[in-house]
C-alpha cells in the first residue's frame, strides 16, 4: 500500500493511505494554513485533492480559484460566505460532513471559530487569486 510518499504523485494504480501519513506543509498563498497533498501536483491540470488545516479565529478574505472547487469539511467549522466583500453576517457555517461547491472564479471568503480541516478535489491548477490585491501575502513580503 503506497503511502505519504505517493501523495503527491497522480496515482496511476489504487492508492490508499491513512490520516497519520499525510505529510502537512505551509501554504505561502494562505500564511497560517497548512496542506496536505493527497492527489497533485497542483500546478498541473490533472485532478487534484489535499487537506487544508486552518487554525482556530482564522481569516480568509475574498478570492477566487481558476477551476470549479469542491469543499468537504472534515473536522471543526467554516464559515464561508460570498461577494467581494468579507462580511462574517453574511457568512453560512459547514460542519463536518456539509459540502460546497464553487464554479471557476467564483467570489467567496472564509473564517473558523476553532481548528477546522477541509479536503478539496478539483482539477487542477489551483491557485488563490484575492480580490483585493493588497490582501495578497505575496504583495506584503
Amino acid at each position: 500500500m503506497p503511502g505519504a510518499a505517493a501523495q503527491a504523485q497522480h496515482p496511476v494504480e489504487h492508492v490508499m493511505f491513512e490520516p497519520s501519513e499525510l505529510v502537512w506543509r505551509d501554504l505561502p498563498s494562505l500564511p497560517g494554513v497548512k496542506i496536505a497533498v493527497l492527489e497533485g501536483p497542483l500546478d498541473q491540470p490533472v485532478p487534484i485533492m489535499f487537506r487544508l488545516k486552518f487554525p482556530a479565529n482564522y481569516k480568509i478574505p475574498p478570492h477566487w480559484h481558476p477551476g470549479i472547487e469542491h469543499i468537504t469539511v472534515l473536522s471543526g467549522k467554516l464559515h464561508m460566505g460570498f461577494g467581494d466583500e468579507f462580511d462574517r453576517a453574511k457568512s453560512h457555517p459547514l460542519a463536518p460532513g456539509a459540502a460546497a461547491i464553487m464554479q471557476p472564479r467564483t467570489h467567496h471568503f472564509a473564517w473558523t471559530s476553532e481548528e477546522t480541516i477541509t479536503q478539496i478535489h478539483s482539477i487542477g491548477p489551483w491557485s488563490v487569486t484575492y480580490v483585493n490585491p493588497a490582501d495578497d501575502p505575496a504583495r506584503r513580503r
